[in-house]
């Protein structure tokens, strides 16, 4: 359980994002979006119907250290302090590497690895003992496709972090954990050029659904718990298993 918790969620307006927001809100807890993107009223509005304890939403830049600042800095104020960290926040370029220009590789790194960094040390500051970091990675962090090679560095660079954070966290007890999900059902994978060419395949049975990845990053941060930092976990119905 995380009732009463205060939790940041970024990329709170992406599929998975907002089904991590509602998941936590049906557990009573505080839920701060954080999101590129400006939040209608609708979207707090359903995390309170959904039981929230409280809701917000916030425009940022996961990438910009003022912003990151500036987030932890609204979740302590108006919640009380912060307990879980959800860095869901995440983009895809595709591309092949040769047509790559720096700023393509600068923008995925500042958006699926730097923004987690940032967020996780003010996290380190601010929260008391029993709090916990939960980063959602990827599949593709360890096997991968073409057209993607900064998303799978990024992520692959992201489960790295999150080993080294849970060693740091420890001490202050916090713990830090990585989600890996698979082929989840989300406007992402419906854009992939990929899987519009027919290059990638997903067999209905492997799709899973963005509650899927909410359910488990809820365990993640509950007392169940509390003995699991520093894993990469992956959720992809199995299909990563195969041969």
């Amino acid at each position: 359980m995380v009732t009463r918790r205060s939790v940041i969620v970024t990329g709170g307006l992406g599929d998975i994002g907002m089904a991590v927001a509602r998941a936590f809100a049906q557990e009573g807890a505080a839920i701060l979006l954080v999101d590129s993107r400006p939040a209608s009223e609708d979207a707090v509005a359903a995390l309170l119907a959904a039981g929230a304890g409280a809701a917000r939403a916030i425009t940022a830049d996961v990438g910009d250290p003022d912003a990151v600042a500036q987030a932890v800095d609204i979740a302590c104020d108006v919640f009380g302090g912060l307990d879980v960290v959800v860095n869901v926040a995440g983009m895809m370029i595709y591309r092949p590497i040769a047509e790559l220009e720096a700023a393509d590789w600068r923008r995925l790194l500042d958006v699926n690895l730097i923004g987690a960094a940032l967020f996780t040390g003010h996290a380190f500051r601010r929260m008391k003992p029993g709090g916990c970091v939960i980063n959602i990675a990827s599949v593709h962090a360890r096997r991968t496709s073409p057209l993607v090679a900064p998303y799978a560095a990024a992520k692959a660079a992201l489960v790295s972090f999150t080993r080294s954070a849970a060693i740091e966290g420890k001490p202050l007890g916090v713990r830090v954990n990585a989600i890996l999900p698979g082929a989840i059902d989300t406007a992402m994978l419906r854009d992939s050029p990929n899987i519009r060419s027919g290059a990638e395949v997903v067999d209905p049975a492997d799709l899973g659904q963005p509650e899927d990845i909410a359910a488990l990053t809820v365990f993640l941060a509950s007392d169940a718990a509390r003995f699991i930092t520093g894993e990469d976990i992956v959720a992809d119905g199995g299909r990563m298993g195969r041969l």
